[in-house]
């Protein structure tokens, strides 16, 4: 059987992998053993924000020290998936998570015990071919990433999509240069406008996951859906975009047979930035209970939290209005970020959650949706 485990390891600047290196050193942690990296930096979340690029630049450089791979064919192995903004209370942070396959010893000791035939932490990991600029917010990238989705279910030995609980996708974005050389090709892209544009990407991302797990017939699917028509969604993708990327990476977190371990993933939509009952759930589900905050000791048990978020369009939360999309001097997403990670923060009684805005046809409209791994 297989076992995942997940490291949640502080950063004190965008380049920090101490925390990382000294698991690898101390033998807690086996490099070869790594399948992914998530994590929050302190950017801007923007498309100019270069943290991204730098966490994932010094994690495979030192894997590649490890490993005796170069950096670039990690980059192909390893989904290093990063999200920029912390602001408010949340706290820069990266998540490993880990695969191991069992032994047969182990797999001896998982067959005569009683819980043998639960499902444990499944992850599974995929990457697609990378994508021309002109693809983005198009039907050639819901297609990539549907088909990517679906070889990491694969990946994580997941047979029924119904299993999965999170899906995390990093697509490419188009900037001016890349604009510019589709041009060069007689290719036109989606949007010019790069901010625009990574929303795009967000979107057909979500769509290629809903389709994937069976949550939304392809048919239903056209490009004129994306940022259009948000009854179409996935209640279990999470997708950002950035420059750093050329690719769909994907990660998938499910509950499978074949798989040990105690860790186990659970999921909610949000409803909109206020749903605490959303948080209360779906930590319940898990046995944790947040009467009104999470102990210190069940606190011990989260291995991590993981969020997608979104300014609701209409202007107004719960009827009543709110500024975020009309304040020239803060990006939307940034007020969305703190507000949400405040709100679960204080549940939690711990900063170090993955809030990640750009919700677009991720969860209801306006909300979004909240993932958490914990140990049962």
């Amino acid at each position: 059987m297989r076992k995942a485990t997940v490291h949640r390891l502080p950063m004190s600047h965008p380049g920090d992998v101490s925390a990382l290196a000294r698991l690898i050193d101390q033998g807690r942690v086996r490099a070869d053993e790594i399948v992914a990296v998530l994590g929050k930096t302190e950017g801007n979340g923007g498309v100019n924000d270069f943290t991204r690029g730098y966490l994932a630049q010094s994690l495979l450089l030192l894997l590649s020290r490890h490993l005796d791979v170069d950096p670039e064919q990690l980059a192909r192995r390893i989904p290093c998936v990063f999200s920029g903004g912390t602001e408010g209370v949340l706290s820069p942070h990266y998540l490993v998570f880990c695969r191991r396959e069992g032994d047969a010893a182990e797999d001896r000791v998982a067959a005569a015990s009683p819980a043998s035939g639960d499902r444990g932490l499944a992850v599974g990991t995929a990457f697609s071919e990378p994508l021309p600029p002109e693809a983005l917010g198009r039907r050639a990238q819901i297609d990539s990433v549907a088909a990517a989705v679906r070889c990491a279910l694969v990946d994580a030995g997941i047979d029924d999509p119904t299993d999965v609980h999170f899906v995390q996708v990093k697509s490419p974005c188009v900037t001016a240069a890349r604009a510019s050389e589709a041009a060069s090709r007689g290719k036109t892209v989606r949007a010019t406008d790069s901010g625009r544009s990574m929303a795009y990407a967000r979107a057909a991302g979500a769509l290629g996951v809903a389709i994937a797990l069976g949550e939304i017939d392809r048919d239903a699917v056209t490009e004129d859906a994306l940022l259009s028509q948000f009854e179409l969604y996935s209640s279990r993708a999470s997708i950002s975009s950035g420059v750093e990327v050329d690719c769909n990476e994907v990660i998938v977190l499910g509950n499978a047979r074949g798989w040990a371990g105690p860790l186990r993933v659970a999921h909610r939509a949000m409803n909109d930035a206020l749903d605490i009952g959303a948080i209360h759930g779906v930590l319940g589900e898990l046995g944790v209970d947040a009467a009104p905050q999470v102990s210190t000791t069940d606190a011990e048990r989260l291995a991590c939290v993981l969020v997608k978020c979104e300014p609701d369009r209409c202007g107004a939360v719960r009827s009543h209005r709110h500024t975020m999309l009309d304040d020239t001097d803060i990006n939307a997403q940034r007020h969305i970020r703190g507000a949400v990670g405040g709100l679960i923060a204080g549940v939690l009684g711990d900063p170090r959650i993955f809030v990640s805005g750009g919700a677009e046809h991720q969860g209801p409209d306006g909300g979004g949706l909240i993932a958490v791994v914990a140990a049962c």
